[in-house]
């Protein structure tokens, strides 16, 4: 997913970097050697030893990180709040009436520092973290709320934004310019600019505490992962795992001076990847265990009054600004636009991917039976903790197929060049050169600059793809540096994930999802890369929920494309391709357990939405209670299939921007293999059709309303036929 940050940047009220803007604070005079300096002196000084009071020198402006401490983000983040107020104020009171220059383009200028440091601070705060910063966001979080009320909530302003929409259909802009005014006047009202001097006060208290428990919320999360890691004292209850997982088991608790022992570190999910390999049924329920309690143990982590109250202020928030609920009010500029067509799309997936579970669990079962009578043990009942062994030698025995076979061939850097840029060679004409001149936040970061079709160097990448403790869960991709022609600015892209770092000196292998990982988030990296916009509010990624993982999850099947595959998936120590009968049984079992897969995201995705379409006279609800009651309302409450996240640890909707907006990786599933089918009946992967996705899609950002950029590049609108029959919910018609 693409990184959602605690202030929304470069939005419609211009938090925007300008890299030709003059830095206007760092002008004062230097102290005299033969006085004390005086206290404005002494802030021109830190100011200028300061690397975010100044555009980077580095190629694209990236980040001089060999320069940038901790103590310099809560400086530049409070004068970039000041900054941009002035420049705001001098728009609202400007004397000359209002214009589309005058007010949204000098909206779309503002926030030079604003944003340049806080693209970095929230990078760092989700990869890199310590506790000064955690510190820092804390302070921070209300401050930026105020500071973004102050803006979408100043009355002056709205009024010159509200006097050029009222003419913008005589004012003969392009269709770019026509669409800021629509989104950025749209979000101004979204955010409350219409209502009452008395509602606006009222709003701001409440945006002001969201933020601030957002903002505790995510730290405390971080934590509860970390201190929920498993740690083992006996090794023989680490069997069936491979000497390379034990050996990081090893290394984790080595990190945390746990020598003699070993810790098996949680990712964000509620099922874990080592359960599928441990053979010790009570290892496998205390992992289970330990990651679905992780935020719920009564401590200083527990998150679940967070939640309840989170809720509560975002239903109160809808009331105030006339909307029935939460989900109403931030569904407004999403394609699905209201709760109700959300959950009568998800009405569509959940009876048939519960009725495909259920299957599933009989065969588990089976074999759960099979095995203990073979050991001469009573059977037992399957349990959300032996669902992923299980399903492993169910598979294993069904297809002769299992991840050590597997994972020999996707050698990480393999995949990345040979695949994954390889793929975006052959649908773009990119090339990738790697770069170790440019300073990283963390050693194991690597940067490549990226080749268009045409020799020209367009962008850097960034990629951080081994776990950490100080890193949250997931996978994301995001922005140093966005792309905008007003700004002159290109983009500087990162991605980020959690893959298992190996051993000193031996391969980082990884498993098929996550080198589908690697494929999506790489997705996002391209609807960056092309952004292709004059304003920033519009450009690239800057679009709804329910479009925006659109181009990811649309990357991903590239990963399994015959030609792309062919070209990394070689053995990294012989080099050979991954054997055809190895392909055909990968490919045989590529909708094995899908009934799984779909259930528990179909689950997590309606939880949040009935979190979000509580009204705000509901009562603060008891967070266990009210999931386990929203899971049985709802008919995906089987016991074996947990939500793939639980309410207490739901980063996504809690403090990462999915709020009511979890549905959109279901949606744009539907957009991306609808999408896909389109591709196949023109050819698959040839440039033709990759150039024309980028001219018509990835370059487009949200300068077209969303549905009409979809059918004019597609030529109908969306079925979801392609999503069911790929996602294994249905039969294909051809079989």
């Amino acid at each position: 997913m693409p990184r959602l940050r605690l202030l929304v940047i470069a939005t419609s009220i211009g938090l925007a970097a300008c890299s030709q803007a003059p830095n206007n604070t760092a002008s004062a005079p230097a102290p005299s050697a033969s006085a004390p300096a005086s206290a404005s002196t002494t802030a021109a000084s830190a100011q200028e030893s300061n690397p975010f009071f100044t555009a980077s020198t580095l190629p694209y402006q990236a980040p001089p990180f060999d320069k940038i401490k901790d103590g310099d983000y809560q400086p530049a983040l409070d004068e970039g709040m000041k900054e941009q107020l002035a420049e705001v104020d001098k728009i609202a009171n400007n004397p000359e009436p209002p214009t589309f220059e005058n007010t949204y383009v000098a909206l779309e200028k503002s926030g030079v520092l604003l944003d340049r440091v806080m693209r970095v601070f929230n990078a760092i705060t989700a990869a890199n973290t310590d506790d000064a910063l955690q510190k820092v966001q804390e302070e921070e979080a209300p401050k930026l709320a105020e500071h973004q009320d102050a803006i979408t909530l100043n009355d002056k302003l709205f009024q010159r934004i509200q006097a050029v929409y009222d003419q913008k259909d005589s004012l003969k802009l392009d269709p770019e310019s026509q669409r800021l005014i629509e989104v950025v006047h749209r979000n101004f009202v979204m955010g409350g600019a219409k209502l009452s001097a008395d509602d606006k006060a009222k709003l701001k208290d409440l945006n002001k505490e969201e933020s601030t428990l957002e903002a505790q919320y995510n730290n405390k999360l971080l934590a509860a992962a970390k201190d929920g890691a498993l740690v083992i004292d006996d090794k023989s209850k680490l069997a069936g795992l491979s000497d390379e997982d034990i050996a990081a088991a090893a290394q984790a608790a080595k990190d945390r001076k746990l020598d003699g022992k070993w810790v098996l570190t949680l990712q964000n999910t509620t099922q874990q990847p080592l359960l599928q390999d441990l053979t010790d049924r009570d290892t496998r329920k205390a992992l289970f265990e330990a990651s679905w309690t992780r935020a719920e143990k009564g401590d200083a982590n527990d998150t679940r009054d967070i939640i309840e109250r989170l809720a509560q202020l975002r239903a109160q928030k809808a009331k105030l600004l006339g909307l029935p609920n939460y989900a109403a009010w931030t569904l407004q500029d999403q394609m699905a636009q209201t709760p109700e067509t959300v959950m009568s799309f998800m009405g569509k997936l959940a009876p048939a991917a519960v009725a495909r579970a259920k299957v599933e669990a009989a065969d588990i079962q089976k074999q759960i039976d099979k095995d203990q009578a073979a050991l001469h043990q009573p059977t037992f009942k399957l349990e959300p903790w032996d669902w992923e062994h299980y399903a492993e030698e169910v598979r294993k025995a069904r297809y002769d197929l299992d991840d050590s076979q597997i994972k020999p061939y996707f050698e990480l850097d393999d995949v990345l060049q040979n695949g994954v840029f390889y793929a975006a060679n052959q649908l773009y004409g990119l090339t990738f050169k790697e770069r170790k001149d440019i300073p990283v936040y963390q050693p194991d970061v690597r940067v490549f600059e990226v080749f268009d079709k045409d020799g020209k160097s367009i962008a850097l990448f960034y990629c951080d793809y081994f776990k950490r403790d100080n890193k949250n869960g997931g996978a994301w991709e995001d922005v140093f540096v966005g792309q905008s022609k007003l700004l002159g600015t290109k983009p500087v892209i990162y991605n980020v994930t959690n893959f298992t770092k190996p051993q000193a000196g031996q391969p980082a292998l990884l498993s098929l999802d996550d080198v589908i990982t690697m494929f999506h988030e790489f997705g996002h990296g391209l609807h960056s890369l092309f952004a292709d916009e004059q304003y920033p509010t519009l450009s690239g990624t800057n679009t709804a929920r329910d479009f925006v993982e659109f181009p990811s999850q649309f990357n991903e099947h590239w990963a399994t494309d015959p030609k792309v595959f062919a070209n990394y998936a070689k053995n990294y120590k012989t080099g050979e391709p991954m054997p055809q009968a190895l392909v055909d049984k990968m490919k045989k079992a590529g909708l094995f357990n899908k009934g799984y897969d779909m259930t528990e995201l179909v689950a997590a995705a309606m939880l949040d939405m009935n979190w979000h379409m509580l009204g705000a006279d509901a009562p603060k609800q008891d967070a266990d209670a009210f999931e386990a009651a929203s899971l049985k309302k709802d008919g995906v409450d089987l016991s074996y299939v947990p939500p793939r996240y639980r309410s207490s640890y739901f980063l996504h909707i809690w403090s990462n921007g999915y709020s009511a907006g979890y549905y959109a990786y279901l949606w744009t599933q539907m957009l991306a293999d609808d999408a896909f089918e389109g591709f196949k009946q023109h050819g698959g992967l040839t440039r033709e059709n990759g150039d024309r996705f980028r001219d018509m899609i990835l370059s487009r950002g949200n300068t077209v309303e969303l549905s009409k950029l979809y059918k004019d590049w597609r030529g109908q609108d969306p079925s979801i036929e392609p999503m069911l029959i790929d996602r294994g919910l249905k039969q294909s018609p051809s079989k």
